[in-house]
């Protein structure tokens, strides 16, 4: 029997009496996500029963990642399954759980867990209402759709939200899935995930940003200069934090940050806005992390505070028109 189920009876939790040894497991959005958990559920033992997916991508995808498992309705998931598995865009969620709890889909003993970062269990209210237990399980990974993600699950940590008596559940479903459990407050969920976009999602767009420069810059293989230089950066912040820090901000140097800006709206204005923001709240985190004095911090916030960015009177607007 799987630890999951073991769990949730040994806790005295909503469990069929009748329900089997494996749980019947129904993955509602076949995604780059759910698709992935899916897999991992079914290696760890359970039935994966059904799915509802959709896109031509997500049929190719659950063809290669649950093989054999059909493609259904989204009520008729819920009908076959034990446990349900809601990976699903954000502001699609609250509507399909609340859909799907007005249609009577939910039953009383079931299990659900959704994978989104940015909801907590409010968000499974409707279902709970009917009996289901529920769960937010987040893995922190970024999933691309790629051979490799399901790879990327093992070891992955996941950010567990649930109730107190339901927590060895989450656990349990997270390890058996080979990730990492760790704890997260409903009250810090949208923290949580701020703090992941802000990390992954923007160092992304700030990867992509850098290596256009360099090939304006004339630079033929932006991805070879970049890679030593920013996995170094990477595991700078990792290690050490703002005492990580480097450049021209953190040494104060007024004049290369006013010519970069002079640069950027000459040959590349529609990054002047981006560098302005980074360069401001890189100043502010060295300022209180006493990496710049006061003033040598105040000269840089005062020159990107001097009408460098895209509005009327701005120099990149002034490049752009002249």
């Amino acid at each position: 029997m799987p630890a999951a189920r073991r769990n949730v009876r040994a806790a005295g939790l909503p469990a069929a009496s009748d329900a089997p040894a494996r749980l019947r497991v129904g993955i509602i959005g076949a995604g780059r996500v759910g698709a992935v958990v899916g897999a991992a559920l079914s290696a760890a033992g359970h039935d994966v029963v059904a799915a509802s997916g959709l896109s031509a991508a997500s049929a190719e995808r659950a063809a290669r990642l649950l093989p054999g498992v059909p493609l259904l309705p989204a009520d008729q998931v819920v009908a076959a399954a034990d446990l349900v598995v809601l990976s699903v865009p954000d502001d699609i969620l609250p509507g399909l759980v609340a859909g799907l709890a007005e249609t009577g889909a939910w039953r009383p003993g079931q299990l659900a867990f959704h994978t989104s970062g940015a909801h907590g269990l409010a968000v499974l209210a409707p279902a709970e209402r009917a009996g289901v237990l529920p769960l937010a399980l987040h893995p922190a990974m970024t999933f691309t759709g790629a051979p490799e993600d399901a790879d990327r699950l093992q070891g992955s940590p996941f950010g567990v939200t649930s109730h107190p008596a339901y927590r060895p559940v989450a656990e349990t479903l997270v390890l058996e899935m080979g990730g990492e459990p760790f704890f997260v407050a409903e009250s810090d969920r949208g923290l949580y995930h701020a703090a992941l976009v802000t990390g992954a999602n923007h160092l992304v767009t700030l990867v992509a940003e850098a290596a256009d420069l360099l090939r304006t810059a004339g630079v033929a293989e932006p991805a070879r200069v970049l890679a030593p230089l920013l996995t170094a950066a990477l595991d700078n912040g990792l290690r050490r934090g703002d005492r990580g820090l480097t450049g021209p901000v953190s040494r104060g140097d007024v004049g290369t940050v006013g010519s970069h800006l002079e640069t950027l709206a000459e040959r590349a204005p529609e990054s002047v806005a981006g560098y302005v923001a980074m360069a401001r709240r890189t100043t502010e985190r060295a300022l209180a992390a006493g990496r710049l004095k006061r003033h040598e911090g105040a000269p840089l916030l005062d020159l990107l505070a001097a009408g460098y960015g895209h509005g009327p009177g701005s120099l990149a607007s002034e490049r752009a028109e002249g």
